[in-house]
């Protein structure tokens, strides 16, 4: 089983035919169709079954598919990357953010270019889940801060720090003068929430189902920062990280702590597990763990 021929496949599934893949391949359809079928021979078993209009895959396909997917892609980041080595030095830093790093990011990153003033950084904001995995497993970013634990095979989760979460209240609200709000403050009030998809909205929704109430969602957002100007405007309440609103640049709003029902968050570091990792990302990590190992003391 060489490279070539894992490649020859993948492209096959991907492009739903051999007419086409071998377009793609810039190969003769004959000569393809040979190199899967040769490759079926070594294996021992069938990878595609053929029909008149379409083909598809096999259990055992579908499993050679997904890792060989897997292989070509770390095989041409490597690849990537020692070109990039060669004509220009040391390797770009790609790192994956969710909105609340903003308070602490720019500290470790102060740190991190004292070390390496050449480095060139790339962040990428990445929210959701699946962005999240995506973004690792596609290698568009070496590291990712998340606040979701991400159960994959590939992908290593370590926890760096935990935060409560806190309402927002519009201003004028009434609810202002209070000094804690519990969950049944908040049961009837135009609710903002994170859309599917984000841990957020799940840590709120469990937080509302343990005091046996529903939220009056009225709002669906994926940043932050929209939340906040939404609260501002009025428009409804929401709950948010307390470092996020704590080092957020607008206050036109009331922070209250939530009683009777703490909802709090873990937020992590994830990479890729059995992926070459370039020094400086090694080095990255190292940063952010001591940074909040010496603050957590």
């Amino acid at each position: 089983m060489e490279l070539r021929q894992l490649h020859y496949f993948v492209t096959v599934v991907d492009k739903t035919s051999f007419t086409n893949a071998a377009k793609e391949l810039h190969i003769s359809q004959p000569s393809l169709s040979t190199s899967i079928s040769n490759l079926e021979q070594q294996l021992g078993f069938t990878l595609l079954e053929r029909h008149t209009r379409h083909m598809s895959l096999t259990p055992e396909g579908k499993i050679l598919y997904e890792e060989a997917t897997k292989l070509l892609a770390h095989f041409n980041h490597i690849k990537q990357e020692m070109d990039r080595l060669q004509k220009e030095g040391p390797l770009e830093l790609s790192i994956g953010l969710i909105e609340s790093t903003e308070f602490w990011m720019p500290n470790i990153l102060s740190q991190f270019k004292q070390q390496f003033p050449h480095v060139y950084i790339r962040l990428l904001e990445v929210l959701s889940l699946r962005d999240v995995e995506k973004s690792l497993t596609n290698f568009q970013t070496h590291i990712a801060i998340t606040n979701q634990f991400i159960d994959h095979t590939d992908i290593q989760t370590i926890p760096i720090y935990d935060e409560t979460l806190v309402a927002l209240l519009p201003p004028n609200h009434s609810l202002q003068h209070k000094q804690v709000i519990t969950i049944n403050d908040l049961m009837a009030e135009p609710f903002i929430i994170s859309k599917e998809g984000f841990q957020s909205r799940s840590d709120i929704l469990n937080a509302f189902q343990k005091e046996s109430v529903q939220p009056n969602i009225q709002f669906e957002i994926e940043r932050f920062e929209t939340a906040c100007s939404l609260v501002e405007s009025g428009l409804g309440v929401t709950v948010l990280p307390k470092n996020y609103v704590k080092y957020a640049k607008r206050h036109q709003y009331h922070i209250k702590p939530l009683d009777g029902a703490t909802i709090s968050r873990t937020v992590y570091l994830a990479y890729v597990k059995n992926r070459y990792l370039p020094p400086i990302v090694e080095q990255f990590m190292k940063i952010v763990k001591n940074f909040f190992k010496n603050n957590a003391s």
